[in-house]
């Protein structure tokens, strides 16, 4: 073993080290430091793990190593767990007790408020998810050719290399089954598996959501238009609904481009209305295969009911829900005399919103725009809503739609993020523009992932956060 005991040793690849790790990054690596201050990035390992590392990768400033021996395991690091943890891509935090992902992602949501915000904002509460397995309603299983016959699971970090597992212990119990019937039909009709280099092959993936009701729609992610002739489709609609008659919808997913998108823009039903209907705090959805859903049922209540609280609707009062998807956010929270508008850039999502709204018996009207363009339409500044909520992608909203939206003078805004650090840079941009962010609790959404929510409350007058 390398002896690092002088401070000026620099670090090689392939060199092995005894090293203390002594914290924990959002990608679930280990963070360490060689005797010289250099970071060291090490996998699968979390802060109290003591272990003999191999450098693999040495950059200017920090270097990633991989652990060839626990030395003295820490008391955060879980045992057992699922089969192929640290080989895919999904959960990274599969070596650590949940406890202390819990404690951990907490930290990073009040550290991010600190360092990127310059916020005096801490979290006043983190709740854990309410379920930390099958929680997932949502999978996507990429496929790939192996000695002619189709195989699939997830990719692996950073690479589309797919692990092959039998059960994701996240996700809903029969999408590992479906899936492998769906490669067991291919396999017995000659549907070939899409091969990314050379461009050949029909299916490349299988896509699965579930509903509460356990309702399921699946959708076959080819290459082409179609799988097979219309007579192979039927016969493959007759098989996989037999075999799994919660299956409600059959579609296909056209995706012709060379490239990372994993779903084309083309969608064709074979069987059913090729709609997820599901029910989120007392409200029923219909949800258009390309629109966002929240992958965790349960814990989409729970930030949902801590949005409704923050927002805190009066009677007849306006909200303004911008990023508004199918109208998730603010048909949740709405009272039966809230006057509901939304924005959305997704023009199924628009639709399906309009359709929820009439559904669940709330006066909504919805605008198919992008949330930042959105804010110079004179409709929009015509509504002075009293309350808007944002729920915004992971890159948030932007400095420049932060202004706008400040400049529309609700009371109140909720800020529902899934990214820390995109959340303090628009906070402070919020603040800049007169309103304060008064409390903030976090959700974790997505146990054993690297990801977490957070609502944040803002508001233009004084509010006692004691009393929310």
């Amino acid at each position: 073993m390398t002896n690092c005991a002088n401070p000026s040793f620099s670090l090689k690849k392939n060199d092995r080290i005894e090293l203390a790790v002594t914290g924990t990054d959002r990608n679930g690596n280990g963070v360490a430091h060689a005797p010289n201050g250099q970071a060291v990035f090490i996998r699968n390992t979390c802060a109290g793990d003591v272990v003999n590392a191999k450098i693999i990768k040495v950059l200017k400033h920090y270097a990633v190593a991989i652990p060839e021996e626990i030395l003295q395991p820490s008391a955060d690091r879980s045992v057992g767990g699922c089969a192929v943890s640290g080989k895919c891509g999904g959960c990274v935090f599969g070596h650590m007790t949940y406890e202390a992902e819990c404690r951990y992602k907490a930290q990073s949501i009040d550290d991010a408020f600190a360092r990127i915000g310059g916020l005096s904002l801490k979290l006043n509460a983190f709740h854990p998810s309410p379920k930390l397995e099958q929680y997932r309603n949502k999978a996507i299983y990429p496929v790939s050719d192996a000695d002619g016959k189709p195989v699939s699971g997830f990719y692996a970090a950073m690479s589309h290399r797919i692990v092959q597992h039998e059960v994701c212990e996240i996700a809903h119990p029969l999408f590992p089954k479906i899936r492998d019937a769906v490669l067991l039909f291919a396999e017995k009709e000659s549907i070939s598996a899409y091969d990314e280099s050379a461009r050949t092959g029909i299916l490349r993936g299988i896509y699965m959501r579930s509903a509460a009701s356990e309702e399921i729609v699946l959708t076959l992610i080819l290459a082409d238009t179609h799988f097979g002739s219309a007579k192979k489709e039927m016969a493959f609609v007759s098989y996989i609904t037999e075999k799994f008659p919660n299956i409600s919808s059959v579609l296909i997913n056209t995706n012709t481009k060379n490239s990372n998108a994993v779903l084309g823009e083309k969608w064709r039903t074979l069987s059913g209305d090729g709609y997820l209907h599901d029910e989120l705090c007392g409200k029923k959805f219909r949800v258009s295969p390309a629109s966002f859903w929240q992958v965790n049922h349960d814990g989409a209540e729970l930030l949902y009911g801590i949005a409704a609280r923050f927002a805190a609707l009066k009677p007849g009062e306006k909200l303004l829900d911008l990023y508004c998807g199918t109208g998730s956010v603010g048909i949740s929270i709405a009272r039966p005399d809230t006057l509901l508008y939304g924005v959305e850039i997704v023009a199924d999502a628009v639709k399906d919103a309009s359709f929820n709204a009439k559904a669940n018996g709330i006066e909504a009207k919805f605008l198919c725009l992008d949330a930042a363009h959105a804010l110079d339409d004179e409709r929009l500044k015509e509504i002075r809503p009293q309350v808007i909520t944002v729920d915004p992608p992971r890159k948030g909203c932007g400095i420049e739609a932060v202004r706008k939206i400040a400049s529309l003078g609700a009371e109140r805004i909720v800020y529902i993020s899934c990214d820390p650090a995109t959340l303090a840079r628009d906070l402070a941009g919020f603040e800049a523009c007169g309103y304060k962010a008064v409390t903030a609790e976090g959700v974790d959404m997505f146990p054993r992932t690297g990801h977490v929510e957070t609502v944040v409350l803002l508001s233009k007058g004084e509010v006692d956060s004691k009393k929310i």
